[in-house]
């Protein structure tokens, strides 16, 4: 392998000269082989990857598969900025890698723009099973046909101190949307000798709210998630009124930590760290976080989301879908495809798993990997009541509303207050026109599923 991993400052530079050097049109070529006289047929692919946290593990794969098939020569390289238009910019000028990871919201456009070479000619029955369960359209396939396949993903849940639960005398976390609101009083009430405070969130990013109530609502109700109703295949942002009067009320109640309207992740795992605050919402990285970047003496533990009534009658939606793809453009399409076939097995995935790099998605890999040795990490295994969701049709429609976007309008109301049913009224109303303006100009094609229940997610990550 050729080990000159890269981050890319500026889609300028890839026209530079830097890119190509890896253009697939010269992926094949006749070396000497080692200790002879006689020629051996070379392939090089190229391989790029947007993740930095398993770059490692990755190039220490590469090299294996290198050891194992000598003719194959894999040129690896991390792209740091402007990933989505630096793979425009290689297909355009026809120097475009073999193998690419793959976002699961840039999967229908770079298959509406030819860049993606589906897996279907090429999956084996026997494969196609193991991700049966897994396979989402506009995530995995559209129009029907496979262009990636899933490996891992983000199990949310509540975490929260165990140290300043006690203290407050709460045995467990809460299990309804009524106790959340309550533990988090009691929590700042007995930390004021300390500064602590019950609940917090960083709701300076776009999805500080959604960290929040896509958990809890995917939780408790069955009609979709994402603002999204499936069953009606229309926005109905009234799915979260229930997380927002919730979240409304921790902030009237004086137990949101003062600034979390302008708080980003990190600052907020560091007081956490600290043991300033008593319960937050994030995802299956945080054990690595409070391994490595944030070292902790604190107690703290994670749960499954509370719900709106304590019934947990959906799944909690876990993000996921995408990880490698295949280039329409490639000219090694049977040796990519090989290399990645060989990257999804479960050999790898689980051994991915076991290294600490994420909590797979694939029911095979979950059922025989061992937890990572990461405390904390036990708590964000799959359940059965975790669950992909299909796509929705959100980013399509946010880039043709007119107006203020939902964030603006959720953060506004929980800070501040206001009329939540006329807030959310207008959001339907205009979310719905650019979901209609959306779906003329072919931006979606998704359809109403009247028996849409996201109770059928229950079980799907896990093997009984």
């Amino acid at each position: 392998m050729k080990r000159n991993q890269w981050m890319l400052a500026g889609a300028s530079l890839l026209l530079a000269g830097s890119l190509a050097a890896c253009s697939s049109s010269t992926a094949s070529n006749n070396t000497k082989a080692e200790g002879g006289d006689t020629s051996a047929e070379q392939t090089k692919l190229v391989y790029w990857s947007i993740d930095r946290h398993d770059s490692d593990f990755i190039e220490q794969k590469i090299s294996e598969y290198e050891g194992l098939n000598p003719n194959v020569d894999i040129e690896f390289k991390v792209m740091a900025d402007n990933y989505a238009q630096s793979v425009d910019i290689a297909f355009s000028s026809k120097q475009a890698p073999d193998i690419l990871r793959v976002d699961t919201g840039n999967v229908p456009a770079w298959v509406k723009k030819g860049y993606l070479e589906s897996f279907d000619s090429y999956i084996t029955p026997e494969m196609k099973s193991r991700f049966e369960s897994v396979l989402i359209n506009e995530k995995n396939m559209v129009d029907g046909k496979i262009y990636t396949l899933p490996n891992i993903g983000q199990f949310w849940r509540l975490i929260y101190n165990v140290d300043l639960f006690e203290k407050a005398g709460i045995t467990e976390p809460p299990a309804t949307l009524a106790e959340m609101v309550e533990d988090a009083k009691k929590i700042t009430e007995a930390g004021k000798d300390s500064g602590a405070y019950g609940f917090a969130g960083n709701f300076k990013s776009g999805s500080g709210f959604e960290r929040i109530a896509h958990p809890i609502t995917t939780l408790s109700k069955t009609e979709g998630t994402e603002g999204f109703n499936f069953q009606t295949a229309k926005f109905d942002f009234g799915m979260y009124k229930e997380s927002l009067e919730a979240l409304r009320q921790i902030v009237v109640d004086g137990s949101m930590m003062p600034g979390s309207e302008s708080l980003d992740i990190d600052p907020l795992r560091a007081q956490f760290a600290q043991g300033k605050i008593g319960m937050y919402f994030n995802h299956s990285v945080e054990p690595s976080v409070y391994k490595t970047q944030f070292p902790t003496e604190i107690r703290w533990a994670a749960a499954l989301p509370p719900t709106v009534d304590g019934q947990q009658n959906g799944a909690s939606q876990v993000i996921s879908g995408s990880y490698l793809a295949m280039s329409k453009d490639s000219g090694q399409k049977e040796a990519a495809w090989k290399f990645i076939e060989w990257m999804y097995s479960d050999e790898v995935q689980i051994a991915y798993q076991e290294g600490g790099y994420g909590v797979s998605v694939i029911p095979s890999v979950a059922a025989a990997a061992k937890a990572p040795d990461i405390p904390g990490i036990e708590d964000f295994l799959p359940t059965k009541y975790d669950g992909i969701y299909p796509a929705t049709p959100f980013t399509a429609t946010e880039g043709r509303l007119e107006g203020t976007k939902k964030m603006d309008v959720f953060n506004r109301y929980i800070f501040t207050g206001g009329d939540l049913d006329k807030d959310l009224q207008d959001l339907n109303t205009r979310y719905n026109a650019a979901l209609d303006k959306a779906k003329a100009a072919g931006d979606t094609t998704i359809e109403a599923q009247p028996d849409f229940s996201a109770v059928s997610l229950q079980g799907s990550l896990v093997k009984e």
